[in-house]
């Protein structure tokens, strides 16, 4: 059971974990040792997914979230199995909680009058600068 929030629990039947090999240095046992570990979580079909997480989830621009709907976590920070697994599952349950968390709706606002009236004379007193800055008032020889 993955524990999300303590009213949200993924069963493990849901997650498919394979083990790959890892890349980057490590020598021989980088080649020889399979400790990357890539999680799958179908989030459009998950049954203990609440309607809103699961909209939430599906909505967001995410590059891990494959057409079908299957959230792909790689991970392979770590040299050991366990550990790496360890990591997926916290960042699948980070991911997960920040989608239980509704986005606040904004409130469209107005400029204040005070706000309106010092950005007008600002732009008037701009103006008068660059008018005294033109050829006209000048006596060339």
């Amino acid at each position: 059971m993955l524990q999300v929030t303590p009213t949200l629990a993924i069963p493990d039947d849901e997650l498919v974990e394979r083990f790959v090999r890892s890349g980057g240095p490590g020598g021989q046992n980088v080649n020889k040792v399979s400790t990357a570990v890539e999680l799958r979580f179908d989030v459009a079909n998950s049954p203990s997914l609440p309607e809103p997480v699961r909209a939430r989830l599906l909505a967001r621009r995410d590059r891990r979230l494959t057409d079908e709907g299957v959230l792909v976590l790689s991970a392979q920070r770590f040299r050991t199995q366990d550990r790496n697994r360890e990591d997926a599952r916290e960042r699948l349950a980070e991911l997960i909680a920040a989608a239980t968390v509704a986005p606040k709706k904004r409130i469209a606002t107005k400029p204040t009058k005070g706000s309106k009236e010092r950005r007008l004379g600002a732009k008037r007193e701009r103006s008068t600068v660059k008018r005294q800055r033109s050829s006209s008032g000048w006596d060339r020889e």
